[in-house]
């Protein structure tokens, strides 16, 4: 009944004519975003971050998060339309939505793709209205040494859950550890790497380093790749939205299922992308789409309650919360209620929004690829370089961007994962500061990190994950050598 309460609360906030607004530009600009390849929501969010430094934390969460969700719809009008993923968790509905796209039936798996991408948002912000005050007030009584290994668990489970290489999952990682280190040590006071330049006092700027990163990276990317668009005319019957959503409930099952591994794979940092991949198998769209929806949404839990972000875009989210001044964590449900649950409030109206939104607009997000790549290529550049300036009014941040920019490019050329580089930049400090400080009070003892049935379950887990790869590979060989025929 308090989290109830509290909900409500939270929409006399989100329920003002500012915010309203916000929310339906930021879901426009999403879209926008989703149906563009090489954006996406972590780009979208990283780029526009700057144009909320001056509103007050609350609208600009609002706004920001909504751009996510719009981002999170938009990626499936390309794959259906037009077989081009928008997002990287769209690639599972580009299988079986585009195919129906070309017998016909392209407003059927528009409407199956926005109606389960519904209710996979839907399910995933049930879960943080009700779960995360709990986890919260659980928080509270968490130490540095605590506050570490759920870090530790955190960088682990990128390595242990990753579907590509763990070598180059933790080559990027520690290249963000690095990153992460550059500037005044908080401890002893002493500056570490900045390598004469004064501007590196502070260490590397993290929405600089990721609008270069995502934004630039992506772009070069796909200049080289030679990306073409060409506009498709579409749109949606209502007798279609109609007939589609009388059928849906018949994959019932489908959707529970995939939401529940896109929750699980959002609150463990595995993102969407591998959850859309996990649940794709049947009912074409339907699952990979609820699940997707359902893990980006639900990765903003860990971030609110603990200030660990379940995926890239809720690290770049997390990064603003610190940019405004908020520290994420279990104090701010008890320091900025009206912050916390007018956010929370926000994602029930901003995946309505949305879904209305989608529905009645696909004819104009179509046509939006109609423009050349060679001119809305420029123009995101020209955007990335003014969001970088204004971060600090210095053109030092701009030639720092275009060097991030050429990092995400090597990196995605080599097919080295940014997500992991992100999240070591992002939390790479703090875990350093939790982990110094449970040195400090152990007087250097490492069993501190299992003085106690939490921190020792947290930290023995996370090791189980780290050395999970090399665990797997010896079940395959263990497999393999029984199958073998005797003699």
């Amino acid at each position: 009944m308090e989290e109830i309460n509290a909900l409500l609360q939270g929409f006399s906030v989100a329920l003002t004519p500012f915010n309203l607004g916000l929310m339906m530009v930021g879901i426009i600009l999403g879209v926008i975003i989703g149906v563009l390849p090489g954006l996406g929501g972590a780009n979208g969010v990283a780029i526009l971050l700057p144009l909320t430094f001056s509103m007050n934390p609350t609208s600009a969460i609002i706004m920001l998060s909504c751009i996510y969700w719009g981002a999170l719809f938009g990626g499936a009008i390309t794959s259906i339309l037009f077989n081009i993923p928008g997002e990287p968790w769209s690639v599972a509905t580009t299988f079986d939505g585009y195919p129906l796209g070309q017998k016909g039936r392209a407003g059927t798996a528009l409407t199956a793709a926005f109606t389960s991408s519904f209710v996979g948002a839907l399910v995933g912000v049930l879960l943080i209205t009700f779960l995360s005050p709990v986890i919260a007030r659980f928080a509270l009584r968490f130490g540095p040494p605590e506050y570490f290994s759920v870090y530790l668990l955190t960088f682990c489970a990128f390595v242990g859950m990753s579907k590509g290489s763990p070598f180059k999952t933790i080559m990027s990682m520690m290249m963000g550890f690095a990153l992460a280190a550059v500037g005044l040590d908080t401890v002893t006071g002493q500056l570490r790497m900045t390598f004469g330049f004064t501007e590196l006092l502070k260490g590397f700027d993290f929405l600089i380093a990721v609008i270069g990163l995502f934004g630039i990276g992506e772009i070069l990317l796909t200049i080289e790749e030679g990306l073409e668009f060409k506009g498709a005319n579409a749109k949606l019957d209502m007798r279609v939205v109609i007939d589609t959503w009388k059928e849906l409930p018949k994959y019932w099952k489908t959707s529970i299922r995939s939401a529940a591994v896109g929750c699980f794979m959002g609150i463990v940092p595995g993102g969407a992308t591998p959850a859309s991949f996990m649940s794709y198998g049947i009912e074409g769209v339907v699952a990979p789409e609820t699940a997707a929806h359902a893990a980006g949404t639900s990765a903003l839990l860990p971030m609110l309650t603990l200030g660990v972000p379940g995926s890239p875009t809720a690290a770049v989210l997390l990064g603003g919360l610190l940019i405004w001044g908020l520290q994420p964590g279990p104090m701010l449900f008890a320091e900025k209620p009206d912050f916390v649950w007018g956010l929370i409030a926000s994602m029930y109206l901003g995946n309505i929004a949305g879904l209305i939104v989608v529905l009645t607009c696909v004819p104009l997000f179509a046509a939006i690829l109609r423009i050349p790549f060679s001119i809305i290529a420029p123009v995101i550049m020209v955007i990335c370089a003014i969001g970088a300036y204004t971060v600090h009014s210095s053109m030092f941040d701009v030639w720092l961007m275009c060097v991030f920019g050429i990092m995400g490019y090597v990196f995605k050329k080599l097919d080295y994962p940014l997500a992991p580089l992100v999240l070591a930049l992002v939390l790479g400090d703090r875990a350093e500061d939790a982990f110094r400080q449970s040195m400090l009070a152990s007087q250097g003892d490492m069993r501190i990190l299992f003085s106690n049935s939490l921190v020792g379950s947290i930290t023995s887990l996370a090791f189980l994950l780290l050395f999970w790869p090399l665990i797997s590979k010896a079940l395959e060989l263990l497999r393999g050598r029984r199958g073998l025929p005797s003699g």
